[in-house]
């Protein structure tokens, strides 16, 4: 899979992601790594503590995406 380079990527390292899906269905995901997003059937993205996560976009409306600082 090949890295799009992801539009989040210009809020920086690290952001939060409310996912809204079809339903009215919302969840947030904190600690997202921009640099580890990829796209395909489901999006693939990691957070911080090593986690992955998968959304099938096919159940998604939209994202709101804020940007985070990153604690050493």
């Amino acid at each position: 899979m090949r890295d799009l380079q992801s539009t989040v990527k210009e809020q920086g390292e690290c952001v939060t992601q409310i996912v809204h899906f079809k339903g009215g269905v919302k969840r947030t995901f904190t600690n997202i790594l921009t640099n580890t997003i990829k796209q395909g059937q489901f999006t693939k993205m990691k957070r911080n503590d090593g986690t992955m996560i998968l959304v099938n976009d096919e159940n998604v409306l939209c994202i709101e995406v804020f940007k985070e600082q990153i604690n050493d």
